[in-house]
């Protein structure tokens, strides 16, 4: 019997290729979700590990808003162009458009809730019938009711009420035509073993996710960035501080910490501490309601 066990993250490393490489053999046409943030910057290391030295069986996918930090976009294409990997992008704003969708009014006028539309398009124009993604069970308590394999039905909707067991793991991709699997390789992982997963592996990450000073203003506590897409109001006070992201979505809706942690020992260091998940510290799209992002997901957000 072998002496070797393999450590904590080494564990969810392993779990995480051995899912990735099922998806690529239980299913025709899966996708990556890719955004430039940490977490499906990780799953795209995963897959170097799960298939390299081949190529990937699956293309990355990018949903652009089109409120995007600049750092994520410019991180995103650079690794795509090192990687000599596909990218496919689909953009919100020409799915407004040839739907004719109403946008959110108001201060931080958010199309997260629009995204659901482009994604289901882009789906439904490649074919795709496993989208992969990098959602984790600690962000947020909708996402801890789902399974690694999420069936959505012919509209992409889900049930949290119908879903299959995972015994075992084993997971069971078969579908009938037209509905597809989300998939969540990293389901098990926290914030914390993200963080440190990055570190062991010595994984680059946008320099927005390490302490910068950037022009703020102050809404409920939060910190959000002065950006093209937020409106600034009467009695609003710009000031510059210095913050990092804890998650990287849309600028309208996604608030910095105050931080000067500027390695990623130093961000451990403060997740250690913080009592609080990344996204209910930083994203003010999932203070609309407790069911807010169950909601979205029923409709068929990822």
């Amino acid at each position: 019997m072998s002496k070797y066990h393999l450590d904590h993250l080494e564990q969810l490393e392993s779990e995480a290729i051995y899912i990735l490489r099922e998806v690529a053999g239980q299913f025709e046409q899966p996708a990556l979700l890719f955004s430039g943030g940490k977490d499906s910057i990780v799953l795209v290391h995963l897959a170097l590990k799960a298939f390299r030295p081949g190529k990937f069986p699956f293309p990355l996918v990018h949903i652009d808003t089109g409120h995007n930090f600049h750092e994520a976009l410019d991180f995103r294409d650079n690794l795509v162009k090192k990687l000599k990997e596909k990218l496919i992008v689909r953009k919100v704003e020409d799915t407004i458009k040839s739907k004719r969708l109403s946008e959110s009014k108001g201060k931080f006028a958010s199309r997260n809730s629009l995204q659901t539309y482009t994604l289901l398009d882009t789906i439904e124009a490649f074919g795709f019938d496993a989208c992969i993604g990098g959602a984790r069970r600690d962000e947020e308590k909708a996402r801890a009711k789902e399974r690694i394999f999420s069936v959505r039905n012919e509209f992409g909707q889900w049930d949290p009420k119908l879903q299959r067991p995972e015994l075992w793991n084993t997971f069971n991709g078969k579908i009938h035509k037209g509905e597809n699997v989300r998939v969540f390789p990293i389901s098990n992982w926290t914030e914390l073993d993200i963080w440190n997963y990055i570190h062991r592996e010595q994984i680059e990450l946008p320099s927005i996710y390490f302490a910068h000073e950037r022009e703020v203003i102050e809404h409920q506590g939060q910190w959000l960035a002065v950006s093209d897409f937020v409106r600034i109001e009467n009695g609003d006070v710009v000031v510059k501080k210095k913050v990092r992201y804890r998650t990287v979505g849309d600028m309208t809706c996604t608030a910095a910490v105050e931080s000067t942690a500027s390695s990623i020992k130093e961000i451990i260091s403060e997740i250690i501490a913080t009592k609080t998940s990344e996204r209910g510290e930083t994203r003010i799209d999932d203070r609309v309601s407790e069911a807010a992002m169950e909601d979205r997901k029923k409709n068929g957000y990822f």
